[in-house]
């Protein structure tokens, strides 16, 4: 499972980096190296009392409404974490590999690092994150759409468009344009919810 959680993960690292990679060769390859470029640098963080505040705000505010819905709307037998479900510490490592690199990082490469960064270059930071963020939450609700009600669907994409909408705003807000804020906030509400499988906690 440990081997099998880490060519997952790697595997879509490198998916959700390719359209990314290609439009840094072609349009950025010159001004900055394609890392930088994504936003992958050092945070650069003013207030650490404020900065560490908000990060535990937006991950209560990512929890508790995708928890709750998960809870009234959604078979736990549809979630990628599901495949955690009673394994207890025994899954922690593969749990890991999937929330921080399967899903946290690769995720943020190409919402908050790529399409936001793109659009914030063309329409400015708050027509760019609002962008993006509807987007990450469409893309959620869309793989949802066959297997729960219209209502959930909505639902989904509300919480999680909101989920991305603070991600991208506490990266350019208050970390200097640095993704690792945001990738360390989406693993940690992926590993939450790793962990809610392992310990059938709901």
């Amino acid at each position: 499972m440990v081997m099998e959680s880490a060519i997952n993960a790697i595997i879509q690292v490198i998916l959700f980096s390719l359209i990314p990679f290609v439009w840094w060769f072609f349009t950025a390859k010159k001004e900055l190296s394609f890392l930088r470029w994504l936003g992958i640098k050092k945070p650069v963080i003013e207030n650490k009392v404020n900065y560490f505040a908000w990060c535990l705000a937006i991950i209560v505010l990512m929890v508790v409404p995708i928890n709750t819905i998960i809870f009234f709307y959604i078979d736990s037998s549809l979630l990628a974490s599901n495949r955690f479900t009673g394994l207890g510490f025994s899954a922690l490592v593969p749990a890991l590999f999937y929330a921080i690199v399967q899903t946290g990082l690769s995720e943020e490469l190409f919402f908050r690092g790529f399409l936001m960064k793109r659009f914030m270059h063309k329409f400015g930071f708050q027509i760019g994150n609002i962008i993006q963020s509807l987007l990450f939450g469409t893309i959620h609700g869309w793989m949802l759409f066959s297997f729960i009600p219209f209502g959930g669907v909505v639902l989904v994409v509300m919480a999680t468009a909101l989920a991305g909408y603070l991600m991208g705003w506490i990266n350019e807000q208050k970390s200097n344009g640095s993704i690792i804020t945001s990738w360390g906030i989406h693993g940690i509400t992926n590993l939450i919810a790793s962990f809610v499988a392992m310990f059938n906690v709901l």
